[in-house]
């Protein structure tokens, strides 16, 4: 990102780049500063845009050899192509010997760096993954755009934003907005206020929910229950994602039972940083037995429920009463 960021700085700009990974915001605002820096606003006449799997690819290299009108360069943007999954052995050696008066952007979810496609824009332009940031990072990033707002928070309220909001940069923008117009009129965004307007991720109400069971809070772990079935959150899906959280318990438990740093931790079990370091402050109220017997009883439970023996909302209820428990 740092090589990126010195192209746009100086305007020094490769004739082709590949933007990959996770966080889409990173990849939509690198995108769109690459066409402001090698076209001119409002030039559509030498912009063009390709979307999807499929793309006619003789049509895309028909354009990029076509003289750009009236400017330097002609631009063309191609995403989510799956072009560097499954390589045009064609495409790539065009991109190696393309004329000087095109730029090709490539946007992509997901990519093989042994494909011919990564490898020939690797050599002629340049490739860079945009993956989740962790969390001084976004921390940085909040403080950042709420200080171009006029507005202040805290470094303990902007954790507690992430905490509740989560770690996705798209949908951490869309609750600052909401933030801003909320708060107007007044300088420090609180605590408070997040609870009051910011949409809490679905994922951090069962996050929540598995703490409570942990903590054996069972009052508190069944009022997330029917706070979600108030949500209107059918009682089978909130089971799946009880499974689901408990399994990456299990798996991060493990991964540190092996002596894995956090790091290392959230890449194996495809954990944000931030994520991973409170899966394993959670994990540790659980053993390995515990975590095993819960992935158990939550099959059985789902299995209740298919064979008839047990209503979806009663059994998930069942579910979190046997695990939240005051231990004897």
């Amino acid at each position: 990102m740092k090589n990126l960021n010195e192209d746009l700085k100086t305007g020094n700009i490769k004739q082709a780049y590949l933007l990959y990974g996770e966080e889409a915001y990173l990849k939509k605002q690198y995108r769109d500063r690459l066409t402001k820096a090698v076209l001119p606003e409002g030039d559509t006449v030498n912009y063009a845009h390709y979307e999807g799997k499929g793309i006619n690819v003789p049509e895309i290299i028909d354009l990029a050899e076509t003289m750009p009108f009236f400017a330097e360069k002609r631009l063309i943007v191609i995403e989510d192509s799956g072009l560097f999954k499954n390589a045009d052995a064609k495409f790539a050696d065009y991109i190696k010997s393309m004329p000087e008066t095109v730029c090709f952007v490539f946007v992509e979810s997901e990519v093989d760096k042994r494909s011919k496609m990564y490898k020939a824009v690797k050599d002629t332009g340049r490739v860079v993954e945009l993956g989740r940031q962790d969390e001084k990072t976004l921390l940085l990033w909040l403080a950042g755009n709420i200080k171009r707002e006029g507005r202040q928070i805290k470094q303990s309220t902007a954790e507690y934003m992430l905490s509740r909001t989560g770690t996705d940069m798209e949908n951490l923008e869309r609750e600052m907005e909401k933030l801003f117009s909320y708060t107007l009129g007044r300088n420090e965004i609180t605590v408070a206020d997040i609870d009051a307007i910011c949409t809490t991720q679905i994922t951090n109400k069962i996050f929540d929910m598995i703490e409570a069971v942990a903590t054996r809070q069972q009052r508190k772990a069944l009022d997330y229950y029917y706070d979600l079935l108030a949500l209107k959150e059918p009682p089978m899906r909130i089971l799946y994602l009880l499974a689901r959280q408990f399994r990456l318990l299990l798996q991060v438990k493990d991964l540190m039972n092996q002596g894995a740093d956090k790091s290392t931790i959230a890449k194996k079990a495809g954990l944000h940083p931030f994520v991973a370091g409170k899966y394993m402050q959670q994990s540790r109220s659980f053993t390995m037995r515990e975590l095993k017997g819960i992935m158990e009883e939550a099959a059985d439970t789902e299995e209740a429920v298919k064979t008839g023996r047990l209503s979806d909302t009663m059994s998930v209820e069942l579910f979190i009463v046997k695990y939240s428990a005051p231990k004897k």
